[in-house]
Parts: C-alpha cells; sequence; structure tokens
C-alpha cells in the first residue's frame, strides 16, 4: 500500500523528480566507472606477465624499466650487450631466457624484435600460455608474427607483406621498404599489450639496421663487405629470466645489480608492480575523494527536493491523515519514496556505465591496450552501491521527520 502510494507521489511530481534522478544517476556513473576502470587497470596490469622470475636491463629504476619493457611506456636509458644476455643465460640456476629488442613500429604498432622462446616460455595470466589463432611461430628469417589486436584492426591476415619504421611514431619518414616481413602467425587475444604489438626475429631486427653501401646489391652487401657486422650479436632492449627455483631469486637479483660487466638492473615484475600501486595510490584517493563529494552533493540534492515538496504536499498529507495515516506511516511514505527514486538511479547508472564501456571498449584496447570488462563486479561495487543507497535513506529522514512531525502536531491537537 505505502510502496503504491510513493509510486504515485513520485509520478505526480514527475518534473522535479527526473531532475533529482538525473543527478543521483550520475552521480552513480562516476562512482562506478571510475571504481571499475580503477579495479580492471590494475587486474590488466597484473595479468600481463606471469611466470617470470626476473626482468632486466640497463640500469634505471624499476618502475622505469617494468612500463617500457612490459607495457611499452616510455623508453630505456641504454641497450643491453648480448653478451650479457648470454652470461645470465648461461647460469646454472636459469632455466630460460626471452632477449628482446624495441625502437621499431608498424602503423603505430610496436615492433618486438626476439626469438622463439618468447613464444613457448612467455606467460599472462594465471602463467597462461601464448596460443595462436592461426600460423606458427618464426620459420624463416622475415617472419613476422602479429598480436590478436594487429591483425584485427589493420586486417592482415596470414602471408600479408608488413613494412616496418624506425621510431614508435605512429607517422614515420624512415621505412625498412628493402625489406619487407611476411606474417607467419597471429597469436590468440589476450586481452594485454601482447595483442598490440609485432613481432620479429632478433637476427632480423639486426640486419635490418645493418650499415648499407651504395651501388651494392643487397644480398652482395651481406656475403661480402659487412658479412661480419650483419651476423653480430643484437643489443637488446632488455631480457626476461625464468629461475629453476624461486628461492635463488633474490640472490641472482644481487649479482645482476652487481654485475662487473655492464651496469644492469633486474627487478622483480610483482615487486615493481607494487611499487606502480603505491604510485598511485594518491591519484586513486583524490578520485575517491571527487566521487564522494559528487555522490553526498546529488544526494543532498534529493533531500532537498523531498524537503522543499513537503510544502506543497500539506494538504496531501492531511488527506492522509483523514483517511487514517499514522504519523509513522507518512515518515515511511517519504522514505519509499526516496528509496524507489535511489534504487532507479542505481540501476540507471549501472546500465550507462555498460554502455558507456561497450561503446568504448576498442578505443580503449586501441589506445592502451587495456580490455576492460563490461559488467561491473567488484566486491567494491556493491558497497559503493549500498552505501547511496544507505546515505539517501538517512538524509531523507529530514523531510520525513519534517512530516511526522506536523503529523504527530495535528494529532496532538486533536487530542485537546
Amino acid at each position: 500500500m505505502l510502496l503504491d502510494l510513493a509510486w504515485h507521489s513520485l509520478r505526480d511530481r514527475r518534473s522535479s523528480v527526473l531532475l533529482t534522478l538525473a543527478a543521483v544517476t550520475l552521480c552513480v556513473v562516476m562512482v562506478l566507472g571510475v571504481e571499475h576502470v580503477r579495479s580492471q587497470a590494475r587486474e590488466v596490469f597484473t595479468r600481463t606477465i606471469s611466470g617470470t622470475d626476473l626482468i632486466v636491463g640497463a640500469r634505471t629504476s624499476q618502475l622505469n624499466l617494468l612500463l617500457y619493457s612490459v607495457f611499452r611506456i616510455g623508453a630505456p636509458a641504454n641497450n643491453v650487450d648480448h653478451e650479457s644476455y648470454e652470461h645470465w643465460l648461461g647460469d646454472k640456476r636459469v632455466a630460460w631466457g626471452i632477449p628482446f629488442s624495441l625502437g621499431d613500429s608498424h602503423r603505430g604498432y610496436a615492433v618486438v624484435a626476439t626469438d622463439g622462446n618468447y613464444f613457448e616460455h612467455f606467460s599472462y595470466g594465471s602463467k597462461q600460455a601464448l596460443a595462436f589463432s592461426a600460423g606458427n611461430a618464426f620459420a624463416a628469417p622475415q617472419d613476422a608474427v602479429l598480436g590478436y589486436a594487429v591483425a584485427r584492426e589493420l586486417g592482415y591476415s596470414l602471408g600479408t607483406a608488413v613494412v616496418l619504421a624506425h621510431g614508435t611514431a605512429e607517422i614515420s619518414f624512415t621505412n625498412h621498404d628493402q625489406s619487407p616481413f611476411i606474417v607467419s602467425g597471429i597469436l590468440a587475444p589476450t586481452g594485454t599489450p601482447v595483442d598490440r604489438a609485432v613481432y620479429i626475429q632478433l637476427d632480423a631486427h639486426a640486419a635490418l639496421h645493418g650499415p648499407v653501401e651504395d651501388n651494392h646489391d643487397e644480398a652482395d652487401h651481406a656475403d661480402e663487405d659487412h658479412g661480419e657486422e650483419a651476423h653480430a650479436e643484437p643489443a637488446l632492449t632488455a631480457f626476461l629470466l625464468g629461475l629453476n627455483s624461486r628461492a635463488a631469486v633474490f640472490g641472482l637479483q644481487r649479482e645482476i645489480n652487481e654485475f662487473a660487466e655492464e651496469p644492469l638492473t633486474a627487478i622483480l615484475p610483482g615487486v615493481a608492480l607494487a611499487e606502480l600501486w603505491q604510485s598511485l595510490d594518491q591519484v586513486e584517493l583524490v578520485l575517491a575523494l571527487l566521487s564522494a563529494l559528487v555522490a553526498l552533493a546529488s544526494l543532498l540534492g534529493l533531500a532537498t527536493m523531498l524537503l522543499a515538496s513537503m510544502q506543497a504536499r500539506r494538504r496531501e498529507m492531511a488527506l492522509y491523515r483523514a483517511l487514517g495515516a499514522r504519523p509513522w506511516q507518512l515518515l515511511v511514505l517519504i522514505e519509499m519514496e526516496a528509496l524507489l527514486l535511489v534504487v532507479a538511479a542505481c540501476i540507471a547508472g549501472y546500465l550507462i556505465v555498460v554502455a558507456a564501456l561497450a561503446a568504448g571498449q576498442d578505443v580503449l584496447l586501441a589506445q592502451y591496450g587495456i580490455a576492460i570488462g563490461l559488467w561491473p563486479h567488484s566486491p567494491l561495487i556493491g558497497y559503493y552501491l549500498l552505501a547511496i543507497i544507505v546515505a539517501a535513506m538517512l538524509l531523507a529522514l529530514i523531510p520525513a521527520t519534517s512530516a511526522w512531525r506536523a503529523a504527530l502536531a495535528t494529532e496532538l491537537g486533536r487530542g485537546r
């Protein structure tokens, strides 16, 4: 009965109710959107690399090394000698290694020069191995493997010719037209930066950047004058190491950091990620405070609307009293109106967030390599929605108490 009355009361005041509903809905959209993107971004970053014990690069901060080696953000301070990689790969504590070199691109996508170990040992998520949706790994020097997003967005398939460009900008004036690569494989989707890269062989990458003489055929150049340079071991951007036993990780990390032959930095991916989250804590706190302030302002608007309506609803309240409604029932009626309005706002806000994510999912994947889930589901989402509903009910006590006191005063007056 009271619920039906609350619904009809809101419907009769639809203009002011719709404005308040819009404000509360926008508050829900902001709170849920910020929390969902934050939690999904953390999940994507955390699942990007798995099963790797150490990341090794030139001397730099561990956060910078993590960002440019795993997430392709930023640039290395220096390269690493291939001899250093061979030295540590030969350590009896090391089970496998993945060398790679960055610096080239293809239509804005990073080019990763590596070897077959990348597809054999690199893992993401819960130690999920890379898989191919078509083709296979390197079989010939000019083979290229595409990440899932690259193949999908550029419309490439097996056998497509890929021309690399020097540098990482989307537009480059230095293209390696003389040595096109042929797509030999396309990786299955991972929802990580792996999807947004082109993979070639290290040796092919080194040959691509070798010295070129004028008036010589490329084959003559490789066979005659510069055979030694063309087959020189390529410099590396960084390399990944997997150990036979995780118990040896701290000792090996210390030894690499103290390596006399070359200044190196070895980091544990988990520790570097923890530093990343720590550096973002203040940003997340500011976003949370802004969301809370927006929510409070919207809910205060809800309470103000209900309170202002009390003056215009005196005859309505008097009619309820004439029909036998008790003072506490009027209090419950106002609370139900607030409950209906805020629950509708929560549902609408949630659906708007889902629709916005569905529309912007491709953009996020294309620009940042982040695959955001459509349905907000983190535990904090439920707590935030519950907090908004409880806060709305508490603030609605202001107009509800006003109606209750007015009705109680009338009842006491009649009693006299």
